[in-house]
């Protein structure tokens, strides 16, 4: 009788594992971390704790293959097996039709900006210039170090796609009634 290993339930952060670890080789939760705070997060942010439970977890379901240390720090070390490689190949054949997520407290002041004074909606729109602006800075940040690598385009048009996102927004907000010229 031939015994099959049921998938688990896959979620975003499964497959963010799945495919550092396909892109980078093995890596710690660690080094999983530093990668996410480098590029993903910034389009995607979830707790950095979850990477240790999920990494452990694909890794009890086959899906990575685990090495620990025997001594010292005791690291745990992931690469991706054939059927981790297979779960991420399937999952990137699905295209998302998923909404983007847009989750913005300046949005939502905005939208009860009918009982805002004029100056507050203006100071309002100003501070979210600012963090936009910074936004924008890191993302053209990250597409120069990409750019310099040459080896990463699909995350290089990921950022591209952030600074059009971004510049877009910055624009929108500048057209707010009360705002200083830029």
């Amino acid at each position: 009788m031939m015994r099959t290993v049921s998938t688990p339930d896959l979620n975003p952060v499964s497959y963010v594992v799945l495919g550092l670890v396909a892109r980078d080789g093995p890596s710690t939760p660690y080094e999983l971390k530093a990668a996410v705070a480098r590029g993903i997060a910034g389009f995607w942010p979830f707790p950095h704790s979850q990477i240790y439970s999920e990494a452990a977890r694909l890794a009890t379901a086959g899906l990575l293959t685990e090495e620990s240390e025997s001594a010292g720090r005791r690291r745990r070390t992931y690469a991706i097996t054939p059927a981790g490689q297979q779960a991420l190949a399937s999952w990137l054949a699905e295209p998302s039709r998923e909404r983007p997520q847009i989750r913005s407290l300046g949005m939502l002041q905005l939208y009860f900006g009918q009982f805002a004074r004029p100056e507050d909606r203006a100071a309002l729109a100003e501070a979210q210039i600012d963090v936009h602006r910074e936004m924008l800075g890191h993302y053209q940040e990250i597409r120069t170090v990409l750019a310099g690598r040459g080896d990463r385009s699909w995350q290089l048009r990921v950022a591209e796609l952030g600074i059009a996102q971004v510049t877009a927004i910055i624009k929108e907000w500048e057209q707010m009634p009360g705002v200083r010229e830029a």
